[in-house]
Order: C-alpha cells, then sequence, then structure tokens
C-alpha cells in the first residue's frame, strides 16, 4: 500500500529540521533575500545559544526533556517562521513592511518559544519539563526577557515577551497589548509557525499518540481533579488523544489559524509558486488519520522518528513517570 506521508510529501525535504546548523543555514539565506546587506550576526547567535540551551550545554540549565517538544519542533517552527517572514514582506506594502530589527526579534522569540519547558538547575520540584506545559509560555517569556539583553535587543524585550504568547493559551489573544499593528501581526505568523510546523510532521500522528499523550498526563491536561474533586478526564490514552485530533484540527483551523491569525498561513505561498505545502502536509495527515480510524487498523501508524533531547533513555523516563502520575490520580 502506497503511503501518503513518505518523505517526499516532506515540507522540507531538503532541509533536516533535526540540524541546528543546516536550518540557521536556510533562515540565513531567507533573511538576506527578504533584507539585503542587513546583519545576520544576532540571529546566528541565537541559534548557537539555543543550540547549548536544548542539549544541556548551556550553565544552569538540565537542556530539553520534553519529547513532543523537542529541539527539532522548534528548529522547524522556526524554519517556518522565516519563511513566513519572508513572504509577508514580498506581499504587503511597504509601509507594512516589519524591517530587519523586528524579523530580528521575531526569529529570536520563535527559537526559544518553547524554552520555558526546560528545567532549571535546583529545581527539586518538577521532575520532566512537561510539568510545565500549562504555563510554558510565561517561563519563555521570562527566558526572553533574560537572553535578549545579552544580543544587544533590551529594547524589544516588551515585545518579544508579549507575542511569544500568540503560540500559547495562557493569555487571551486579544488581551495581548501591543502599540504597533505590525508587533501583532508578527504574534499571528509566530502563532501560525508553531501551529502548522507541528502538524504538517509526516510524524505528527504517531507523535500525538506516544509523545505528547505523555507530556500531556504530566502537564494536567489529559486528566485533572475538578472543582469538586472528582477526576476530569479529557484523553483517556495516546489512542484516544488521536481519535480527538481530527477536531482539534479543525478547530484549530477555523478558530486560530483562519480566525484570530487572519489566515497568516498564505504568506509561505510567495516561496512556493502560489502552493501551501504546510496545509497539503496537514490535509495528508487527515487524510490519513481517518483511514487509520475508520479501519482501527493502529499498526499503520508504524513510523518511530528519532528523539532530539539532551539524554538518551527520556522517553522511557517520560513513560515511567507518566504511569507514577496516573496511578497517583487514581488512589
Amino acid at each position: 500500500m502506497h503511503d501518503i506521508r513518505s518523505p517526499a510529501s516532506a515540507v522540507t525535504p531538503s532541509v533536516p529540521v533535526s540540524s541546528t546548523s543546516a536550518v540557521t543555514a536556510a533562515v540565513r539565506e531567507l533573511f538576506a533575500a527578504a533584507y539585503p546587506g542587513e546583519p545576520f550576526d544576532r540571529v546566528a547567535t541565537a541559534f548557537e545559544e539555543f543550540d547549548k540551551l536544548f542539549t544541556g550545554r548551556m550553565p544552569g540549565y538540565h537542556g530539553v526533556d520534553t519529547v513532543y517538544h523537542d529541539r527539532q519542533h522548534s528548529l522547524d517552527m522556526t524554519l517556518a517562521m522565516a519563511r513566513l517572514l519572508a513572504g509577508y514582506e514580498r506581499s504587503v506594502e511597504s509601509r507594512m513592511r516589519f524591517g530587519a530589527e523586528r524579523a530580528v526579534m521575531a526569529l529570536v522569540t520563535s527559537l526559544f518559544h518553547d524554552a520555558g519547558y526546560i528545567r532549571e538547575f535546583g529545581d527539586r520540584q518538577h521532575r520532566n519539563g512537561a510539568e510545565f506545559t500549562l504555563y510554558h509560555v510565561t517561563r519563555s517569556a521570562r527566558f526572553l526577557a533574560r537572553f535578549l539583553p545579552t544580543i544587544g535587543m533590551e529594547n524589544w524585550v516588551p515585545v518579544s515577551t508579549r507575542i511569544v504568547h500568540f503560540t500559547g493559551y495562557e493569555i487571551k489573544l486579544d488581551q495581548i497589548q501591543l502599540a504597533d499593528n505590525r508587533d501583532r501581526k508578527v504574534g499571528h505568523l509566530l502563532g501560525t509557525a508553531d501551529l502548522i510546523a507541528q502538524m504538517a510532521d509526516r510524524c505528527y500522528l504517531e507523535k500525538c499518540r506516544d509523545r505528547l499523550y505523555p507530556e500531556f498526563v504530566l502537564g494536567g491536561i489529559a486528566a485533572a481533579p475538578g472543582s469538586d474533586g472528582a477526576l476530569q478526564v479529557r484523553y483517556s490514552s495516546g489512542l484516544d488523544l488521536l481519535r480527538q485530533t481530527p477536531e482539534f484540527v479543525r478547530e484549530t483551523r477555523v478558530q486560530r489559524l483562519e480566525g484570530e491569525f487572519e489566515h497568516a498561513y498564505r504568506y509561505v505561498e510567495p516561496l512556493f509558486g502560489g502552493k501551501n505545502p504546510y496545509l497539503d502536509a496537514i490535509d495528508r495527515n487527515l487524510v490519513f488519520l481517518h483511514r487509520v480510524l475508520r479501519t482501527e487498523r493502529w499498526v499503520m501508524l508504524r513510523r518511530k522518528p528519532p528523539l532530539f533531547t539532551s539524554g538518551d533513555g527520556q522517553l522511557g523516563q517520560l513513560l515511567a513517570l507518566m504511569l507514577t502520575h496516573l496511578k497517583a490520580l487514581c488512589v
């Protein structure tokens, strides 16, 4: 049977999105085309520091141990963001363009949008970064507030720490206060890049079942005590999460991508001859998922993508923590 999620259908077959150096080179090329002659050094430094942070080489941090929100996800999302930025600058009038300085801020914010999942040394309360799920964006904003001044961008801290919330659900988007409408548009692109990069991943379905569900358990999303003390179950298993994924994608597309983010995904299309490889890949994933759900042939979801965390054995550790957490909830 032909696998409609074959490597040929990947969004970025020519850019290995697990490689920091490869994504840096691709983003550099897009940046140079959009902003000829403008320096890329601060973005390059941000990539270097990102790699240190996520691989556990930045002093004071453990490195990434979340198996869904891993290093590859942030790189994939940042490449999508660079493409959206480049396409946007081609598509709008000069008065609406972002300019190089704002684009640098946007790319740095993209790189560190999930820094809030990473545990700090001395934290004896949390066992895995997934436990920060419900407030990880706020933690990412705090990291950005500390990092941006180190590359001479302290003036952008108020904007970056606000627009990063377009990637989450901790603050209602209409409550994010921004003085310049261009910054709000950057937020739309940022939130769009985060969603389309992960949903277009050709291993998205397996990652939801095998990696996102355990993160949701530890993060208190899959199940948690309600206001009356009774256990409220949103996702009973990884398969249950998959069963609810078509509706999640539909709602996300209508409410966020097309509604709140105002069809910002269209800005990749000038780079791909009017086509949108991200939406096409998302549609292919949904077609395949519907086939799996209709036949209940779960064996069709057989991909085992590599992990890009800071250490070995972290999926097994997460699963063990998940089981312990579930047992505690059921007591």
